[in-house]
């Protein structure tokens, strides 16, 4: 996944391992809370990423072609580092385990890696790489790391 630097509101693809794009994430300018449209170019799949304001953690919903998909919610107390769970609808939670701020995070269910998310196989800035278990939905996790970025880089 690879952010442009400058951006009106947010807007660049997510590529595959060889290059094609996959998913186009499309921020939403002028509203009242950071709000994201992201849509499979190979299925059709759309998901929407909203920020939940008057929260007392950070929530960020998802929502899969107009139903309820996942809530990003930050922990209430993180004296040492940032630690988020994803509540997937109809599913077992996700846990999200490492570093958020750098990038080098797995997302975990019941103990098991279910996706990972790292800069480390990149060389090039605001680039990083997501490796989704079979078993998961890949569009959801991708929606989760952009909610996940949204909410640890909130000036971006």
């Amino acid at each position: 996944m690879t952010q442009k630097l400058v951006s009106i509101g947010d807007d660049y693809y997510v590529e595959n391992h060889a290059g094609a794009k996959v998913f186009k994430v499309d921020g939403k300018v002028l509203r009242v809370r950071e709000t994201l449209k992201m849509d499979n170019l190979q299925n059709g799949d759309s998901y929407t990423i909203k920020e939940r304001i008057v929260r007392i953690k950070d929530t960020m919903t998802i929502h899969k072609n107009g139903r309820p998909a996942a809530t990003v919610k930050k922990a209430l107390v993180t004296p040492l580092r940032d630690r988020f769970t994803v509540s997937i609808h109809g599913g077992p939670d996700l846990h999200v385990k490492g570093n958020i701020l750098d990038h080098e995070y797995k997302l975990m269910r019941d103990g098991e890696r279910v996706a990972e998310v790292s800069k480390k196989w990149f060389r090039v800035r605001d680039t990083y790489g997501i490796e989704v278990a079979p078993e998961m939905d890949d569009g959801l996790v991708v929606a989760c790391t952009v909610g996940l970025d949204m909410m640890v880089h909130p000036t971006r």
